[in-house]
């Protein structure tokens, strides 16, 4: 899809669960064998692992079947089959919370390495949050499919060791800033403190915030026929 809608933020669609009344199109898939510590097919099963929380947090509708594994807090996935329609189905995701404002970061970084389907439609990416979840900062290290950020453009920057094109939105409950990686990437490393006061500094989008979730996953639009996603390894690291 061109555009998202979203009316609820990723945080608050695990605590409204009840509220969305997806159960009842939740299937159960089978969790791979990899799975060794934890799996879980639960539309909103969670757990914590090695300072990480893990989230298989399907909660867009229309949504089919997801099962989420984990062998760590930094190395999981999922197996996805969600039907060929528009809107985001799922953001499976493993969180490290962070709890400290941006001038008193000394450093923010974080590594990945995934492997990804070469189709159906998503995009792999961070998902950062301040504590009010006032501010939603995404950085899609890459998009697969008819997917595409909110709100309109800003041009093009290199920060944190990348290339985006930046894009600037409201869903209509928090401001979103979504950094778009000019070319795909399966594994890198990101300086996320850069992007932060880029975003407060230079461009004065907002101020000294407290930066509490840094969460990284697979925003999943359609992954028809069952897909594998893989977090081979992840840290998230500040100081």
């Amino acid at each position: 899809m061109a555009t998202r809608t979203r009316t609820l933020s990723r945080i608050t669609k695990v605590l409204l669960a009840p509220a969305l009344g997806l159960g009842a199109t939740v299937g159960l898939a089978s969790a791979p064998a990899s799975a060794a510590v934890w799996s879980s097919c639960d539309q909103w099963g969670n757990t914590s692992l090695n300072g990480y929380t893990l989230y298989n947090n399907i909660w867009g509708s229309g949504a089919g079947s997801q099962c989420i594994w984990a062998n760590s807090g930094t190395n999981w996935g999922v197996n996805a089959n969600h039907p060929n329609t528009g809107g985001i189905k799922s953001y499976p995701n493993s969180k490290k919370v962070i709890n400290k404002s941006i001038t008193s970061l000394g450093s923010l970084s974080s590594s990945y390495n995934v492997s990804v389907p070469s189709s159906g439609a998503y995009n792999t990416s961070y998902d950062i949050w301040d504590t009010d979840y006032d501010y939603e900062i995404m950085l899609w290290v890459n998009k697969t499919g008819a997917v595409g950020p909110l709100g309109t453009s800003q041009g093009n920057v290199t920060l944190g060791g990348h290339s985006w094109t930046v894009y600037k939105g409201s869903n209509g409950a928090n401001q979103v800033f979504s950094f778009i990686r000019t070319s795909n990437s399966s594994s890198g490393t990101v300086n996320v403190l850069p992007i932060l006061k880029w975003i407060k500094d230079t461009k004065g989008w907002f101020g000294n915030e407290t930066i509490g979730d840094v969460q990284f996953g697979f925003e999943i639009t359609s992954s028809s026929g069952g897909l594998n996603f893989t977090t081979n390894n992840l840290t998230v690291s500040s100081s």
